[in-house]
C-alpha cells in the first residue's frame, strides 16, 4: 500500500490518502465463509436433497433398494430405467400428468381473473368497509380444506360433476381466490393512485384504467399470484382424492399414491420416479418467472 498526496488548497493542508494496491484482505474471507457461504450451502443441501433422493431411488433396482448392507443408500451401483419404464408405459401416468396440468392451468386463470377484479375494487374504489372486506377474504383462505370439502362434495354431487376434472376446476378457486386477492391487494397499494386520477380526468373508464394502466404495472404481482395458485393447484390432495374416483382421471399427487401402492407393497422406485417427474413442471414454471416473482415481493412501482 502506498500513500498518495492530494493537492491542497490555500486554506487547507495537504491530505494523505492511502491508495489500494489490490491486496486481498484475507482476514475477511473466513468471516464471509462463516456468515454467507456456509449457511447458504447448508440451505441448498437441505433444499435439494429430497430431489437427489428421489432421483437416486428412481434409478435403483429392488435389490439395491432393500439391501443396505452391500449397497450404499446414497449412491446408485447399477442404474436402471425399469422404474421409469413401468411408470410411463404400464400405468396412466402421462394421462394423470395431462389432467393435472389442465386442471392447474384453468383453475389458475379463473382465480387470477376473479382476484384481479376483487382486489382492484377493494383497493381502488375505496368504498365503505373495503378494508374489512379484504381481511374477511383473507380469513376465508385460512379455513381448512378438510372442513370445506364436505359441503362442496354435496354441491358437486347435485351438479353431476362427481368423478370429473371439472369438479376440481370449479372447487380449487374456493381457496385460490382468497389468497390471490389478498396478495394483489398488497401489490396494488404500491401503484401510484395519481396515474389513475389522470386517466379519469382524461375520460377513461374504470375498465380501461384497469386494462391499460393498472394491469401492465402489476405484471410482477400477477405472475407471483399465478405461481402460488399454480403450485397450490398442482399439489392439492384432499379435493382430488374426494371428488375423483376413476383411476384414469386422477391427478398426479393422488394417483401416484393410490395406484403405485398395492396393499402393503410399495413400489418405491416408481413412486419416487412419479414424484420427481411431477415436480419438474413446477420447477420449470418457477425458473421462467423467478425474476418477476422477486420483484413482486418488493414492489415494481413505488410512489
Amino acid at each position: 500500500m502506498t500513500d498518495r498526496t492530494m493537492p491542497a488548497d490555500d486554506a487547507s493542508p495537504a491530505v494523505v490518502v492511502p491508495e489500494r494496491t489490490g491486496v486481498i484482505q484475507w482476514e475477511s474471507i473466513p468471516r464471509r465463509i462463516v456468515t454467507i457461504w456456509l449457511p447458504l450451502s447448508c440451505f441448498v443441501i437441505v433444499l435439494l436433497f429430497p430431489f437427489y433422493w428421489m432421483a437416486v431411488t428412481a434409478l435403483k433396482s429392488n435389490e439395491e433398494l432393500y439391501n443396505y448392507k452391500d449397497y450404499n443408500p446414497f449412491w446408485v451401483h447399477s442404474p436402471t430405467l425399469a422404474n421409469i419404464n413401468r411408470l410411463l408405459f404400464e400405468t396412466d401416468y402421462p394421462r394423470w400428468l395431462t389432467i393435472t396440468m389442465t386442471v392447474a392451468v384453468v383453475a389458475t386463470l379463473l382465480s387470477i381473473a376473479a382476484s384481479v377484479l376483487a382486489a382492484y375494487a377493494i383497493q381502488r374504489l375505496r368504498f365503505r368497509g373495503s378494508n374489512y372486506l379484504g381481511l374477511a377474504i383473507y380469513l376465508a383462505y385460512l379455513v381448512p380444506p378438510s372442513i370445506l370439502f364436505i359441503p362442496l362434495a354435496t354441491i358437486v354431487f347435485k351438479l353431476g360433476l362427481y368423478d370429473s376434472p371439472i369438479a376440481l376446476i370449479l372447487t380449487y378457486p374456493t381457496f385460490l381466490i382468497p389468497f390471490c386477492t389478498w396478495l394483489l391487494i398488497g401489490y396494488f397499494k404500491s401503484i401510484p393512485y395519481e396515474l389513475e386520477e389522470c386517466a379519469l380526468i382524461d375520460g377513461a373508464s374504470r375498465l380501461q384504467i384497469l386494462w391499460r394502466i393498472t394491469l401492465p404495472l402489476a405484471v410482477p404481482g400477477l405472475i407471483s399470484a399465478g405461481i402460488f395458485a399454480f403450485t397450490l393447484s398442482w399439489n392439492e390432495f384432499i379435493y382430488a382424492l374426494a371428488f375423483i374416483q376413476s383411476a384414469e382421471k386422477k391427478t398426479v399427487p393422488v394417483a401416484v399414491l393410490t395406484q403405485l401402492v398395492e396393499g402393503d407393497v410399495y413400489h418405491w422406485g416408481s413412486l419416487m420416479a412419479g414424484a420427481l417427474l411431477g415436480s419438474i413442471p413446477v420447477a420449470v414454471f418457477y425458473s421462467f418467472f423467478v425474476e418477476y416473482y422477486v420483484s413482486s415481493l418488493t414492489g415494481a412501482v413505488k410512489e
